[in-house]
């Protein structure tokens, strides 16, 4: 899955309109304009389509996270540079504050069987042996669940 998608699934799953979305970058650490938002959520096909970078993804799944659990005291955390769907997936969990079992109950919701160990997997440190990278089907599955659960 590429960046725009993801920006594109979170903004429908929970329904924000762009000045939430600006808010949202601000709370991550970074200023955006109403049309940069705009050429991020085109699609790939249209003229004004610009590519969203890890890193502004970044600022803005740190800011999803200040905005659903509080922001911390020292600032926003410092953005990655590069992204994997397992940072996205982690990011995805704090901010909502999920459990396990709720996030196997995201899965469930999407018709994927995942166990817990694969999921636990996912979270690991990419060093340990028992480490998953988290293909895009998963990551995709997973924003499909979260779009059932709370777009009814």
């Amino acid at each position: 899955m590429n960046n725009n998608d993801i920006l594109r699934r979170i903004r429908y799953v929970f329904d924000f309109n762009d000045d939430r979305m600006m808010n949202l970058f601000l709370q991550g650490g970074k200023e955006v304009s109403r049309a940069e938002i705009s050429d991020w959520l085109k699609k790939e096909d249209h003229d004004d389509f610009k590519s969203l970078y890890d890193k502004d993804l970044a600022i803005f799944l740190n800011g999803f996270i200040a905005f659903k659990r509080g922001a911390r005291e020292e600032g926003p955390p410092k953005p990655e540079k590069t992204l994997t769907n397992n940072i996205i997936l982690r990011k995805l969990k704090i901010a909502l504050n999920f459990k396990a079992e709720d996030m196997l109950a995201i899965f469930d919701l999407a018709d994927l069987k995942v166990s817990s160990h694969e999921l636990s997997a996912f979270f690991r440190k990419p060093r340990q042996r028992q480490y998953r990278l988290c293909k895009d089907q998963f990551l995709r599955n997973f924003l499909q669940g979260l779009q059932l659960k709370y777009r009814k």
